[in-house]
Parts: C-alpha cells; structure tokens; sequence
C-alpha cells in the first residue's frame, strides 16, 4: 500500500470513529456520560427501567451507565468519590443529604416498605427488649426500628443491635440467628418463604401522622454545582419516566420485572407498598412547601436520632427550582400523554 493510500485509508476510519461517537447521543451530538446508582427493587429501578425502555436516555443526550447497591448510604459515599453523578435512596438514608453530603434533585415515591419483623412467637415490641436485632444501619431499617421502639417508649439501648448488610439479614433471621430485623420488601417477602409464621410488629403507616417516607433521587455536590446542564437532562429522563410510570402502571411493572429479573408479580406486590407521585403533583407539593415540611419533619426525627446535631433547611439540599423549573425539559402539561 503507497503512503498516499495508508494516510487516506487512516483519516477515513478517523472519520468513521468521529461518526460513530456522535450518534450515540441524541440530536446528532455525542452523549453526555452519566454514572448512575440504584436498587434492585421498585421503588429503585422503576424510573431507570423506563427510561432504558423508552429510550429516554438517549432522547436527551445522555449515555447513562447504571449500577446496583444494596442501600443508599452505599451511594452517597460513592457520590462523594465521584464514582457516581446521581443515585437513589430511601428516607433512612435521608440525613446524609440533609448533612451536606448530596444534593436531592427529585422526589421519586412516598414508601411504605419498611417494617420491623420478627420470629414466631414474638408478638409485640415490648417483647423484643433484651433480644437480637439486625439492621443495616443508616437506612430506612434503621428508621423504622428507631420509630418503632420510641413508640413502645424503648431506645436501641434495650435491644441488642447488630448491624448487618440486606442479605446478611435475610440469612440470619431464616436461620434464627437474630430475633427481629428493621427491614423493607420486597426482601421481607424472601424471608417469608422460609419463615412464614414471620411476625410484622411496626410500619411505615403507623407513623405516618409524624413522618413521611419520601424516596429520591440525589446528586454529587460537585455535580449540581459544576455540571448544572447534565443534572437537567437527568431531571427531564426522571420527569418523562414519572409521567410514564403514572400512567401505565403495568407496563412499568414489565420493565422494572425485566431490569432486575424478579418474577413481575414480585415487583406488582412490591410496587404496592409505595405511593407513586405524579409529575404535577410533584411540582405542586414543590412550590406549595408540602415537600419542604415532609423533609423537615424527617430532620427533626434525625436530630432525635443522634443523625443530625440540629435541624437543617430542606432548601439546603433540595433542589426544587431545578426540578420545576429546569429549562432543558417540557413542562408537566406538556409531557407525553399528559391531558391539557
């Protein structure tokens, strides 16, 4: 071959590669990159299956690269190593955000998947004084079971507490190695097959009166405040994948069923222990602070916990302008299917 035709043949596969790299992203322009945390149930994975779905990643320019974690507090550490951009947590998660650790750039779903459970035979939270509790610390366990003992006028201090990961707990408590857990669904469910007589001594609706139980979406610090345009189209993929979710329920279950390989009436029956927000909802309770009081009334149980040393202005680490008022995504009136 002459070197005439080798720099011809180079350049042309140069073209070829340039060409290439823009058409992975949406208007002809190369994708934005974005890391993205979840977890591996409904309420985790729901927006992100849509998304993948419905090619909403690649609508708005973004190349969205996902991973599981089995807890949010997982995904805050990793935010702050810059090995995420966004992730997802539950509210027993929430006091990081709420401590400056993440931004919380959307509200996704209002929980009622924790419980404290226990073996057979035990049938009430004042029996559970002296015995093993497992937990994983830091989460919306955590939460449930703080709550839960506070309403039997009990502390931690008169269980004994072991921290343990998700699937530590659901061995343990099958092989009776601990006496109660402060655990969610649809792991609960896993459990249940192999301890059925399982007792359920406290819920998320128990408490509702004092404490809601907002699930998000949140974002590295460094992320909102240097990539503000990225977070945008992340909020734009969210609010379409919410206005989907709210309208096709059954479809959602299918694609949540199919991202986490889980049977879909699995993923039916855990999708019903959670409150889906529809989008204008959502940009309702945002500009009307019912929003800000959910997440106040969160920090003033982590000020009581010992998780936050004093109560912090939602404001701080929500970012309800973006959510509502980014620039880069359609109005709720305006989105897909949405009645006008």
């Amino acid at each position: 071959m002459t070197m005439t035709r080798r720099i011809f043949v180079t350049a042309a596969a140069a073209m070829a590669l340039a060409a290439a790299g823009c058409s992975s992203g949406g208007g002809g322009s190369a994708a934005t990159r974005v890391n993205f945390g979840y977890i591996g149930d409904f309420n985790g994975t729901s927006l992100l299956a849509v998304a993948k779905e419905k090619g909403l990643w690649k609508k708005h320019g973004l190349d969205a690269r996902t991973k599981v974690f089995t807890n949010g507090p997982l995904q805050i550490q990793a935010l702050g190593t810059g090995d995420l951009d966004f992730g997802y947590i539950g509210p027993g998660a929430m006091w990081l955000p709420a401590s400056g650790k993440a931004k919380v750039i959307a509200i996704n779903t209002l929980g009622n998947a924790d419980r404290v459970i226990a073996q057979p035979g035990i049938t009430s939270l004042a029996a559970l004084r002296g015995k093993t509790v497992g937990v994983p610390e830091g989460t919306s366990g955590d939460m449930i079971l703080t709550l839960a003992l506070q309403s039997a006028g009990m502390t931690k201090k008169d269980v004994k507490i072991v921290p343990m990961d998700p699937s530590t707990i659901v061995s343990a408590f099958a092989s009776k190695k601990i006496d109660a857990a402060g655990f969610w669904y649809p792991a609960i469910a896993t459990i249940k097959k192999r301890v059925p007589g399982l007792v359920e001594l406290a819920k998320n609706a128990d408490f509702s009166a004092k404490v809601s139980f907002p699930t998000v979406f949140v974002a590295g610090n460094n992320v909102v405040a240097k990539e503000r345009g990225k977070v945008e189209k992340v909020i734009a993929v969210l609010r379409e994948a919410m206005q989907f979710r709210s309208e096709h329920p059954d479809q959602t279950i299918e694609y949540t069923a199919k991202m986490i390989s889980a049977p879909p009436d699995q993923v039916r029956a855990d999708a019903a222990n959670s409150k889906t927000l529809p989008v204008a909802e959502l940009d309702k309770d945002t500009r009307d602070g019912t929003i800000d009081k959910w997440l106040a009334g969160m920090n003033d149980y982590f000020v009581q916990a010992g998780k936050l040393p004093s109560p912090v202005s939602p404001k701080s680490y929500y970012t309800g302008d973006l959510f509502t008022g980014s620039p880069d995504r359609p109005s709720s009136a305006d989105l897909p299917g949405t009645a006008k």
